[in-house]
C-alpha cells in the first residue's frame, strides 16, 4: 500500500527546520488494568501518514507522557500505526485517526490518551483523543518558547477524527531480546 521508508522525525523538530505547517500535541500512555510487569507502558513512536502523497513520518516519542512537534508539509494525514513499550515488551496497533493540515499555521491535535489493556492474549489499546484547555495553552507558550521567529496566523485546534478508537496490540517481538534470557543450550 505505501512505497518506501517512513521519514524518521524526531519528538520535538529543532527551530532551524520548521518551515510553513507546524504540529502540536501531547500523547499520555497509562495501562488500564493490573500488570504483573515492572515496567509501565510507554509510546515507543507513531506513524502519520499523507493520504494523498503516501509520504510516511515516523515520530519517535519513548515517553509515557510527552508533547511533540512536527514540521510536516500541508494536506490530510491519517494516524496509522502505534508502537507501546513496556521495558524489552513491544507491540503494535493499527489505527485510521485523520485530520488535514494548512499552510502556514500551527495546529493543536490535542492531548491523545492510550489507554493499554493488562497483558493477555487478545490485548487492546483505547485510543481516546481530546482537547484540554490547559494543555492547549502550555503548547501555545512552548511554541513561543520554543520558535520565536515562527510567524503563523491564529493556531488552529482540531481533534483527529474518530476521536477514540479501539484496536487490537500486536506483540513485536514475543521474547525480550535479553542476551541469555532464553538459554536452552550452553555450547
Amino acid at each position: 500500500m505505501f512505497s518506501g521508508c517512513a521519514t524518521e522525525l524526531p519528538v520535538v523538530v529543532t527551530q532551524p527546520h520548521v518551515s510553513g505547517t507546524l504540529v502540536v500535541g501531547r500523547v499520555v500512555t497509562n495501562i488500564t488494568g493490573e500488570s504483573q510487569r515492572i515496567y509501565a507502558p510507554e509510546l515507543r513512536s507513531f506513524e502519520v501518514v499523507n493520504t494523498e502523497s503516501q509520504e510516511l513520518f515516523k515520530v519517535d516519542v519513548e515517553s509515557p507522557d510527552e508533547y511533540f512537534s512536527l514540521s510536516i508539509p500541508p494536506g490530510r494525514y491519517e494516524l496509522n500505526r502505534v508502537q507501546i513499550s513496556e521495558g524489552p515488551f513491544l507491540s503494535m496497533a493499527q489505527l485510521s485517526a485523520s485530520f488535514v493540515l494548512k499552510p502556514d499555521v500551527m495546529t493543536f491535535l490535542g492531548t491523545w490518551h492510550f489507554g493499554v489493556d493488562s497483558p493477555k492474549y487478545g490485548r487492546q489499546v483505547i485510543v481516546s483523543m481530546t482537547l484540554d484547555e490547559e494543555d492547549r495553552k502550555r503548547a501555545q507558550q512552548f511554541v513561543k518558547e520554543t520558535y520565536p521567529t515562527f510567524i503563523a496566523t491564529s493556531p488552529v485546534t482540531l481533534v483527529p477524527e474518530p476521536s477514540r478508537e479501539e484496536a487490537r496490540l500486536y506483540e513485536v517481538m514475543p521474547y525480550p531480546r535479553i542476551l541469555g534470557y532464553f538459554r536452552r543450550h550452553w555450547w
